[in-house]
């Protein structure tokens, strides 16, 4: 069965931002977390710098309606440069309107609040946020209560 899933990089912070995730969500990862240090070593590149090898490699992490968080660190001297932007959202659609304002105020923590959550024309309920590491999040419940 096809799956989609969201990767995200982050400037040697994936460990605080998917703590920070683990979390919100409540959920456990999917696999155990791979670091650059866990590269077998070999004669076919330059190998890693020692103040890289604690950095995560891969992290799988699902979190609502069967979807997987993916992240990675990427680090400078794998020639990584990273733009915090605005041209990603990761939208949730949570089962309740009490899990929509649970989840909210989790990934709130430190962020910036968008829009509130709130009642809109289309009948959901909407808003949208900022976390602390830069990640943007919608929320759009159908749910009514």
């Amino acid at each position: 069965m096809a799956k989609t899933s969201t990767y995200l990089n982050f400037p040697r912070e994936t460990t605080q931002a998917f703590e920070f995730y683990r979390a919100a969500f409540g959920t456990e990862y999917a696999a155990p977390v791979m670091r650059f240090g866990d590269i077998p070593s070999g004669n076919d590149g330059p190998g890693i710098a020692d103040a890289d090898r604690d950095l995560i490699m891969n992290v799988q992490l699902p979190i609502t309606g069967g979807h997987l968080l993916m992240g990675t660190d990427a680090p400078e001297s794998m020639g990584f440069v990273i733009t915090k932007g605005n041209n990603v959202h990761i939208n949730l659609d949570p089962d309740t309107r009490a899990e929509a304002d649970r989840l909210f105020a989790a990934l709130a923590a430190g962020g910036t609040v968008r829009m509130p959550l709130e009642e809109q024309f289309w009948g959901d309920y909407h808003g949208s946020l900022v976390d602390r590491f830069g990640v943007q999040w919608m929320f759009n419940c159908s749910a009514r209560e």
